[in-house]
């Protein structure tokens, strides 16, 4: 039995969420905590015998309340990684402190292109023939810290958002396990700002940050 434990933060239904429980990480996943009561992901969890809590923004008068509730509920499962897999709200600086280095996210698009929302939409509308995702710690700048691996995927003619979109869900499916792995086996931290990752992460489908690269 692993020690280390997880806690995902989840607004939807929770895809990225499922592939991470399906990859048999070394750890725990001691809860799954969404902002929004209706999230299918919710339901998966629950099937799965793991804790789930809700932790609804709407109830807060400021963003910086919600934080800190969505912080008390975190600590109570003293999680070595909070891995943010669609959870659909803007952090504060605070709160991404209080985690640093141990707080990841996964962004579909290839960082820095097309930070924010509607990525596959700008993407196509940018006339670009490369897409992907990225796998990131967060940081106060949004979509905006240091890059850990990114996956990419061919802007085919004909494409539409959707048929884009599964795609590049496909391999976020994929990198996203393989990061949270290499963190979970001490093979991956954030030292002084900076990713630092061990030799034998690389893999020729994937680009890796390298060791000391912002």
């Amino acid at each position: 039995m692993t020690d280390k434990t997880l806690v995902i933060l989840i607004s939807g239904r929770g895809s990225n969420m499922e592939a991470l429980l399906d990859a048999r990480l070394p750890a725990r996943v001691a809860a799954v905590v969404s902002n929004n009561s209706q999230a299918r992901g919710l339901g998966v969890a629950q099937a799965r015998g793991i804790a789930t809590a809700v932790v609804d923004h709407r109830a807060f008068p400021e963003r910086a309340a919600f934080d800190a509730a969505l912080a008390q509920e975190i600590d109570r499962h003293r999680p070595d990684l909070v891995v943010l897999a669609g959870f659909m709200r803007i952090l504060t600086a605070p709160f991404i402190e209080r985690y640093r280095g141990r707080l990841l996210n996964i962004h579909p698009s290839l960082l820095p292109a097309f930070p924010g929302l509607d990525t596959h939409r700008r993407a196509l509308a940018a006339g670009v023939q490369t897409h992907g995702c990225t796998v990131h710690f967060v940081t106060p700048a949004v979509d905006g810290g240091p890059i850990v691996v990114q996956a990419a995927v061919p802007v085919l003619p004909g494409d539409t958002e959707e048929r884009l979109a599964a795609r590049v869900l496909a391999e976020e499916h994929r990198i996203y396990p393989q990061a949270v792995r290499w963190f979970l086996e001490g093979k991956l931290k954030l030292e002084d700002g900076r990713v630092a990752i061990d030799e034998s992460c690389r893999h020729p489908e994937t680009v890796v940050s390298p060791p000391g690269r912002p």
